[in-house]
């Protein structure tokens, strides 16, 4: 209830409410998100999203004041390129959902009483906004329109594209059949049909697989790997679920023929891995995408509740780990894309695995769902995404389904029948979680339920039947039952799957030896230089203090020398690239805790590779922050009075790192912060930087180090320039603010009241034991290190590499993670932006305020402007590093 009431006052009438600054994000007023801000429409995308998220949770009076708000404001008709399968999802099934709600209230004789089918008539009329992208040869949608202009008109600033994703255009029936038989008007069924079975007839038939994405003219598939996941997901949901709306026994034959595949080559217990379409017993890739974590609850409705346990178990394991589901992880279960938007699909399995189980277990999995987003994601204005798990670092961001999928699925979790005013069996689930009647299957038949399409694949299975699986009879409400599923998996984590034999190393186990091995290399021994040029490779002195390795096969010895050299090159790639993992650190974090932010910025952090290891001091270092004199940290500190027992802040250059934390540790500082001298450098645009050694032993440095980049350190600058006391927490990953200010006084307006003093212990204890060990955090999809391969075509390949690689890094020597230069470590994580307190109104207890917290408020916004100049420069830093991070999701 607070919640919608802060997207209210906060973000209304915009698309979507950006919680760190409690601002509404209108499109075009912020910078570019790329294909993200396709979903927005200017059509208070989160309003509309929202309605029947407000019936379910019997909040009617606010349901029918929603309503008249979109009835009075929202214009469909904006010259704006929008998602179709967004656009469709969101605010078509959005409008659907709330007139299905809303003629149900009616007829009860309570609320509702003066509507006369006004959301029917604006979704009718963003259907046909939304028809002519349907206008290709082969039936397959764009995947964007224009509300004002359609597609192809020169206004349109659209109809170019080429491809589309199979969820894109095969997550529409739903929608588009129930605008059919709620208005009778058949074409919009109709153009959906005719999608889907286009996407049928273009199936892998020897697989019975689809690709990723498909060419909207020719129907060839452009992406040829298969899973469950992003790019496909729905499209599975969409067959199963519009037999049960529509009564189409071609949609069930369909969806148990996709299904018989999966199971078949997909689904490895309890992992469900890509495949190739056409290969579909070769894995197309090692990691799995957060969106999968639907599927157990498609497997609930299809009544194959075994495999549903297990894959939701695992999932389960991971968020145990990270606190949420990562974006990607691996085989293994290390992160490998660390952002997590709220995402809801894990939280939708659980509520149909407890329907279908009747285990207290689910209970306590949707507990800790809510534990930790009021405990990691919970902001003043709302709850924030998280840029990377691992850290806590958060983004100014807050989508639309997190209000209409997640409130509505932890809702329905734990409530019980007496707690809705309606059944919810008498409606079927979209993808977005709106609501559509199944008494649709019997009104405005129009169209032949019969699909025109070519064969079925024969399947001999017992629960392939033309009902729907009654899981009562499949699997009675037994709760042991589903433990001793779980029970095998409940450490598959955390005893993570063996390493794989590298390619490299399978090599190396067979035929000829290279006179010379990679690991022995040496580059000051003049007989290994020789043994190189006999191989015909050639070593090169870069600029910045670097080795390039060049094979030219033609300048061998001979040929037999030009095979040890094109095999002593793999084997320096294969030990640079092994070195650069080993050396990789997780990101750390520097929270800013003092007046006005109290816990609430999180900055990225690069860390060193000596000093305190913040991992294993989970309490990590906090003080106030000073800075040195000479700023450059690289001589006797001038002004150690104004250092002792504080955080050092210092530039970075002109010495070692190593060399800069001697001289504060000398001077008393507590732990220091070297801040980048590149003007304009953020985390949000460069990989994260790690601080190396001085080749020298560095045992005696014993505080911590870490590294901001040049955005990054002036957020605390400026906080400094601003608030003059300025205290920061230098940590292995952000704490709560319970954690934060246990024992201190703690202003009443950042108390979460979800969170209770006396249990602060015992959930702190759990945190820990849920954080991934360092080795696991980097992602292994990012770039690790200042090795490369570069191969230049006619039998010549190239490595950029370490000269000794198994040597610490040193100020003379190239390496992976040189001093005072950029190695690559894990991928860039978004620090937190500083916030201006929230108004009242908002979801904080105002009444408990003292006169001294609202001198501070007082305070704070007497010296807003300069921290909205910081806001402005650090959110559009944020969505430049968006657009360069646009990936698959």
């Amino acid at each position: 209830d607070s919640l919608f009431c802060s997207q209210q006052e906060h973000a209304y009438p915009a698309d979507e409410l950006m919680p760190l600054t409690c601002r509404g994000r209108v499109r075009g007023q912020e910078p570019s998100r790329g294909d993200v801000d396709d979903a927005l429409g200017k059509f208070s995308l989160t309003l509309i999203d929202t309605l029947d998220t407000l019936v379910v949770l019997n909040k009617t009076k606010e349901f029918e004041e929603a309503v008249k708000k979109v009835i009075k404001d929202v214009n469909l008709d904006n010259d704006i390129v929008v998602s179709v399968f967004e656009t469709n999802i969101r605010v078509l099934g959005g409008l659907l959902g709330g007139h299905s709600v809303a003629i149900m209230l009616k007829e009860k004789g309570e609320y509702m009483q003066w509507y006369n089918g006004e959301l029917l008539h604006m979704a009718k009329e963003l259907g046909y906004k939304l028809l002519p992208a349907f206008n290709t040869t082969s039936g397959l949608p764009y995947p964007r329109v224009n509300l004002k202009f359609g597609v192809r008109h020169p206004e349109a600033r659209t109809g170019t594209e080429t491809d589309t994703c199979t969820a894109c255009a095969g997550t529409l029936i739903l929608e588009f059949a129930a605008l059919s038989r709620f208005t009778g008007t058949s074409i919009f069924e109709e153009y959906a049909r005719k999608a889907l079975d286009f996407i049928w007839e273009k199936r892998q038939r020897s697989s019975n697989l689809v690709g990723v994405t498909i060419n909207i003219h020719t129907g060839d598939w452009v992406r040829k790997d298969s899973g469950v996941g992003a790019g496909i997901d729905s499209y599975y949901e969409y067959l199963l679920k519009a037999y049960v709306l529509l009564g189409d026994d071609s949609f069930l034959e369909r969806f148990n023929t996709h299904y018989d595949a999966i199971m078949r080559y997909i689904s490895q217990p309890p992992l469900l891995l890509d495949v190739h379409i056409h290969k579909p017993m070769l894995n197309a890739r090692t990691w799995m995408d957060s969106l999968l974590a639907f599927f157990p609850g498609l497997q609930v409705l299809k009544g194959d509740i075994r495999p549903a346990i297990e894959t939701h178990e695992m999932l389960y394991q991971v968020i145990k780990k990270h606190n949420f589901l990562p974006e990607a992880f691996t085989t293994d279960f290390r992160v490998h894309w660390a952002q997590h938007p709220l995402r809801p699909e894990f939280a939708e399995s659980t509520y149909f695995l407890y329907k279908a189980t009747g285990d207290p277990y689910y209970l306590e999995v949707g507990k800790t769902l809510i534990e930790n987003l009021n405990k990691y994601a919970r902001v003043p204005c709302g709850f924030a995404a998280m840029k990377d798990v691992r850290t806590g670092s958060h983004e100014d961001r807050m989508d639309s389904f997190f209000l209409a999928e997640m409130f509505k699925y932890l809702y329905l979790l734990f409530a019980d029948k007496e707690d809705m005013i309606f059944d919810i069996e008498d409606y079927i689930f979209t993808t977005e979680a709106h609501l559509l009647p199944l008494w649709l299957s019997t009104t405005n038949q129009t169209i032949s339920k019969k699909n025109i399409s070519t064969e079925y694949t024969e399947l001999d299975d017992s629960n392939f039947d033309w009902t729907c699986p009654n899981t009562q009879i499949l699997f009675p409400n037994d709760p042991m039952f589903a433990q001793s599923i779980r029970e095998p998996l409940k450490n598959v984590v955390d005893k993570s799957c063996p390493r794989g034999i590298s390619r490299a190393e399978e090599s190396l186990g067979s035929g000829p030896k290279p006179p010379l091995r990679a690991r022995d290399f040496m580059a000051s021994n003049p007989e290994h230089l020789e043994i190189l040029k006999k191989m015909g490779v050639s070593l090169i002195h870069l600029k910045d203090g670097r080795v390039q390795l060049v094979q030219h096969a033609v300048q061998a010895a001979s040929s037999l020398d030009a095979e040890d050299g094109l095999r002593f090159m793999q084997e320096m790639i294969e030990l640079s690239s092994q070195q650069q993992k080993e050396q990789q650190l997780p990101p750390r974090a520097v929270q800013i805790v003092s007046h006005p932010f109290f816990g609430r910025v999180v900055l990225t952090a690069g860390p060193a590779q000596f000093g305190m290891d913040l991992s294993k001091h989970k309490a990590g270092t906090r003080g106030f922050v000073a800075t040195i004199k000479p700023y450059n940290g690289c001589s006797e500190i001038t002004n150690p009075e104004a250092v002792k027992e504080k955080i050092a802040l210092m530039q970075r250059g002109q010495c070692m790192f190593a060399e800069k934390a001697r001289n504060i540790q000398k001077a008393g500082a507590i732990g220091g912060i070297v801040i980048d001298d590149n003007e304009g450098s953020s985390s949000d645009t460069a990989p994260l930087f790690q601080m190396a050694g001085d080749g020298k032993n560095t045992d005696d440095i014993t505080i911590p180090m870490l590294f901001l980049f040049n955005k990054e350190g002036n957020i605390i600058l400026d906080a400094i320039r601003e608030y003059e006391a300025v205290e920061v927490l230098l940590s292995d990953k952000a704490k709560d603010r319970a954690t934060i200010f246990k024992g201190k006084m703690i202003p009443n307006y950042i108390i979460d009241s979800n969170l209770e003093m006396e249990n602060m212990d015992q959930k702190s204890s759990e945190n820990d034991s849920h954080k991934p060990n360092s080795e696991e955090a980097p992602s292994e999809s990012q770039d690790a290190g200042a090795v490369s391969e570069e191969p230049e075509g006619g039998g010549e390949s190239s490595a950029v590499g370490d000269p000794e690689p198994l040597s610490p890094a040193s100020a003379d020597t190239a390496s992976v993670s040189m001093a005072d230069q950029d190695p690559r470590a894990s991928g860039p994580a978004e620090a937190g932006a500083p916030e201006p307190a929230c108004t009242p109104g908002d979801s904080q207890p105002q009444e408990q305020n003292t006169q001294t917290e609202a001198n501070s408020k007082a305070h704070w916004d007497s010296k807003v402007q300069p921290m909205e100049s910081i806001l402005a420069d650090w959110n559009e830093d944020i969505e430049a590093f968006e657009m360069m991070e646009k990936d698959e999701l």
